[in-house]
């Protein structure tokens, strides 16, 4: 098992963080904390309930962890260019590695194995190290009491309360050790396997490090798809990694992240369930991701997208389930503590309900991006152009009432500019795809359309007290949102409007180095954490403006709150850097990406 597993040694400013490393097979999903518990995962898909959920209650939520007494030093990090997590134990003369995967390759017949399963390979290193296995699965969010059974070819765990469900653990270890806690010994290599589903073929150690081998090459691959770049690459690489991680590859879905309830700030409210695809940000995902390449993702989303609207009148929601579920009614686990004893949890998310306007303009824009990369696809085309002049019809008889906007705000509705903002992109990007596909036949009816939505936000957008575009429609609070006006092409960098905007959101949302959504409160007082997300926006901007150097030194300092592995949540504490909210972030991840190519 040839391998490469370097120790990143980064100082961990906040040993309260989300020091989590995620692995995953584009099913679902694992979280594994810096000293090797399996804290949060779903079985057997992204969005099912939990098999491990410490992470939402330390005392009945769960977990799977080896444990070592305290002379041994604990690293980890991932085996370079792949997403197999490497958890190393050390006391000088004993040492071993925990190798941490859910398998994925390409089988014979083209078609991808990515089975419902963790594997961990216990690889020794040298002496005769010692550990104790803490196996503590509690199924179905913990609902019920969850039974553990000893059987010949496996440990199964069954809980038989509101839900039915079983988990199977396979191991050359001795399976009583495992559930009582025993102290074992290691002096040669072993395995385990935690499956969703009862094995036919009772895995070995040869079969499982087969696998290890497929999985490591699998990912070694991919990589290899992504361009190398002189500046960032490893970032911009383990970002795309974390991206690619995110997608349910059986429908094409993207997810905003993989863990429901992980709070914005500690022992607030502010927790909601991101395992479903929202348009917005999966749209975002995948027109970065186009840019490394891996243009297959973006095939899938617009077959995702194609299959959510069969009829030209059906309405497009702002997210869906990963199988395309337009129900996401949501619940509270009132028997969960909550991270850090942050209630409520929450299951489903209710937001998926709201009208916001901006979900049209961004769609768009990865529907034009898929044409112009891809015009030999003439049949999704029609299929597309079809979904295109729907979007139209809904933006031209909506573009003009106020809704909810990009921060799902659960008062009452207003004009958010940003809403208007990517009003204006679903039409400017619908009026390129025209002239791609139709010769510009809908050029003319539709310039009137953009014309119109342009000359409404420079006109009441816009503050002349502020000196910059704001939140919303003759509205005084500034918002991080406007920065993306830029970015989608609706004005200049070098604009003078476009500067003095960011010059302003600076001066009153940037706060202790990172940059605020808005200041206004919201549905749930004043935020205070920052979203991760706004701080690139606003270094993004810098770089457009033509501060280049200032843009550079902000990104730096933001990187290094990133947790040990290089990954972000949503959230970041204004004060101590901890990381907050879900994790890890999509949006986080496509930002960096987008900021780093700046860079080269």
């Amino acid at each position: 098992m040839n391998r490469q597993c370097i120790v990143k040694k980064r100082n961990l400013k906040n040993k309260d963080s989300l020091n989590l490393g995620i692995i995953g097979n584009c099913k679902s999903a694992a979280l594994i904390n810096e000293d090797s518990s399996i804290d949060w995962c779903c079985l057997p898909q992204f969005d099912s309930p939990s098999v491990f959920g410490k992470i939402l209650d330390e005392k009945i939520g769960g977990n799977f962890k080896v444990e070592c007494d305290e002379s041994y030093r604990i690293t980890q990090s991932y085996i370079t260019d792949t997403c197999i997590l490497c958890t190393r134990f050390s006391n000088g003369s004993d040492a071993f590695e925990l190798l941490d995967f859910m398998p994925r390759f390409k089988k014979e017949d083209g078609i991808f194995y990515s089975p419902p399963e963790i594997v961990r390979v216990f690889k020794h290193l040298s002496g005769t190290p010692t550990f104790r296995v803490i196996y503590d699965p509690r199924l179905e969010y913990a609902i019920g009491e969850t039974k553990n059974y000893v059987k010949d070819n496996f440990i199964v765990s069954i809980v038989d309360d509101k839900h039915y469900d079983t988990l199977f653990l396979y191991t050359d270890l001795e399976k009583d050790n495992i559930l009582s806690g025993a102290e074992i010994q290691l002096i040669k290599d072993h395995f385990v396997t935690v499956s969703y589903n009862e094995k036919i073929k009772v895995p070995n150690l040869q079969q499982t490090q087969f696998e290890f081998e497929r999985t490591k090459v699998y990912w070694f691959n991919w990589c290899h798809k992504t361009p190398t770049f002189s500046n960032y690459n490893q970032e911009i690489l383990r970002s795309a990694m974390t991206l690619k991680l995110m997608t349910y590859e059986k429908t094409g879905a993207v997810l905003a992240a993989a863990t429901t309830s992980l709070p914005e700030t500690i022992g607030e409210v502010r927790n909601w369930d991101y395992r479903f695809c929202w348009i917005r940000d999966a749209s975002m995902v995948i027109k970065v991701i186009a840019k490394l390449g891996h243009n297959q993702i973006v095939k899938n989303f617009i077959r995702y997208i194609i299959d959510l609207i069969p009829d030209k009148n059906e309405k497009l929601q702002i997210m869906y389930g990963i199988n395309g579920e337009k129900m996401l009614t949501e619940e509270i686990l009132d028997h969960l503590e909550g991270y850090k004893g942050s209630r409520p949890v929450r299951i489903g998310n209710a937001a998926f309900t709201q009208k916001q306007n901006d979900i049209y303009g961004i769609l768009m824009d990865v529907i034009h991006y898929q044409i112009e990369s891809y015009p030999e696809d003439d049949e999704k085309h029609e299929e597309l152009w079809s979904i295109v002049k729907s979007i139209i019809w809904v933006v031209k008889n909506n573009w003009q009432s106020p809704d909810k906007g990009i921060w799902e705000f659960r008062q009452d509705d207003r004009h958010f500019t940003f809403s208007k903002l990517l009003c204006w992109v679903a039409v400017d990007r619908a009026i390129k795809i025209s002239k791609l596909i139709q010769g510009g036949k809908s050029v003319n009816k539709w310039t009137v359309l953009r014309d119109e939505i342009h000359q409404d936000i420079m006109t009441h957008a816009w503050h002349d007290g502020k000196q910059a575009f704001t939140q919303s429609y003759h509205s005084e609070h500034l918002d991080a949102s406007v920065l993306l006006m830029e970015y989608y092409g609706f004005i200049d960098g070098k604009d003078q409007k476009y500067v003095q905007t960011v010059k302003a959101i600076e001066k009153e949302l940037m706060h202790e180095g990172l940059l605020y959504r808005y200041k206004n409160e919201d549905d749930f007082g004043l935020p205070s954490s920052s979203f991760t997300v706004c701080t690139f926006w606003f270094i993004n901007s810098l770089f457009q403006i033509g501060e280049e150097e200032k843009s550079k030194e902000l990104f730096d300092e933001l990187l290094s709150h990133s947790n040990h592995l290089g990954l972000f949540s949503e959230d970041i504490d204004f004060k101590s850097k901890r990381l907050l909210g879900n994790f890890p972030q999509a949006y986080s991840h496509l930002a960096l990406i987008d900021n780093a190519l700046n860079f080269n």
